[in-house]
């Protein structure tokens, strides 16, 4: 098991009214994450967004050990990494996940065993509703909602006719749900990509048969990539499209020019103007330099500072795990995209905005603008008994 780091953390945050003690001996905190692969880069930046955090010294004045580990976005390896964090390392703290079918597979177990678990990334909803549980937080969104506001944005553009495109897993199935749950219009397509697919040609054919208002895609990673780039190449003309958050910094770099002008949703973007967003991407370009920087490395860092707020009420002490998980859910930091809260079933209520790809000195990017709905939450959070 990789020990990527144990920090002495003495810092800013330390600096915040507390009576509680340090902790004895380190904390560990067990990150799962993809590491491998086309889609690696996805947990490398939540990885190395949540460890900027720890090198502000954001973890509550707490020596942490961070056991860092590669799920290979295969659920079982996820859930056998996980056991051993649990049984054998004895980890009271996990994150990382980025995937929503290794989600499934590991979280379960892991809370079941009074393990705190704070998602950076998968939001399914086999997990937000019903089946909540006290033990399990999400800080960057549900699954549904992350779609749903890319919806409400296509129907304010007024749109009527869509194809829907997505992976054939929990978090695609769950993409179009939500799509269609805040699009006013109907769908005259709808289609499930594999996970590892890398010909998108039958696709872009069904696509142009179906002649939509917009194209709805959800497709991260090499996906989105080698899809975009196909799409520019067939030449489709008259069909607009509108995309959710994950067409990101290391994409858009990939895919080139044939981006600008495309229009996403977003919860952050790295123009965000406020003191937190300010620091967190002046302290990425001072540790990383012109490192593409991604809202899946903004949401490892607040993943941090959740963790870093339950450390510093309780000085450390994770055997109170109640203490703990009371503590985590006042959401007691301060985020780069700003206001953020815990709903009932402990997963986010934001505000959303209107992203455009535009281009730029260094090539195209992405800059935040109108709010599309604020304070926004998931409709799972209804079915949860907490």
């Amino acid at each position: 098991m990789t020990i990527l780091r144990t920090l002495a953390l003495t810092t800013a945050l330390t600096a915040v009214t507390t009576t509680a003690a340090l902790a004895a001996d380190p904390v560990k905190v067990g990150m799962i994450t993809t590491l491998s692969g086309p889609a690696g880069y996805i947990g490398e930046q939540m990885r190395d967004g949540f460890m900027l955090a720890i090198e502000d010294g954001m973890l509550g004045g707490v020596e942490v050990e961070i056991l860092v580990e590669d799920d290979q976005l295969n659920p079982g390896h996820g859930r056998q990494i996980a056991d051993a964090m649990v049984y054998d390392e004895e980890v009271k703290i996990m994150t990382g996940i980025i995937f929503s079918n290794v989600a499934g597979a590991v979280v379960p177990d892991v809370v079941s065993n009074d393990v705190i678990y704070i998602s950076p990334n998968a939001g399914p909803s086999t997990l937000a509703g019903k089946a909540c549980d006290p033990n399990y937080f999400v800080v960057s969104w549900q699954n549904d909602t992350l779609h749903e506001v890319p919806g409400m944005l296509a129907t304010k553009k007024g749109y009527e006719k869509a194809f829907l495109m997505a992976p054939n897993y929990q978090a695609g199935k769950d993409a179009l749900v939500g799509f269609m749950r805040g699009f006013e219009g109907e769908a005259v397509g709808e289609l499930y990509t594999q996970l590892d697919q890398v010909d998108f040609a039958p696709e872009i054919a069904q696509i142009r048969a179906a002649q939509p208002d917009v194209l709805y895609q959800f497709l991260p990673g090499a996906l989105g990539i080698n899809f975009l780039k196909q799409y520019d190449q067939a030449g489709l003309e008259g069909i607009d499209m509108v995309l959710p958050e994950p067409v990101d910094a290391v994409m858009i770099g990939a895919i080139g020019e044939a981006v600008i002008g495309l229009t996403e949703a977003t919860h952050w973007a790295p123009n965000f103007d406020n003191p937190a967003s300010t620091a967190f991407v002046a302290a990425w370009v001072d540790a990383y330099g012109d490192r593409p920087l991604t809202a899946y490395a903004e949401q490892g860092y607040t993943a941090a500072l959740a963790i870093a707020s339950g450390l510093l009420a309780t000085g450390g002490d994770v055997s109170d795990v109640v203490a703990l998980r009371d503590a985590i859910a006042q959401a007691d930091f301060e985020s780069p995209r700003g206001d953020f809260a815990f709903g009932v079933n402990q997963h986010p209520i934001m505000d959303w905005y209107e992203a455009k790809i535009v281009a730029g000195d260094t090539g195209p990017q992405i800059i935040a603008g109108d709010l599309i709905a604020e304070d926004v939450g998931d409709v799972y959070a209804a079915e949860c008994s907490m």
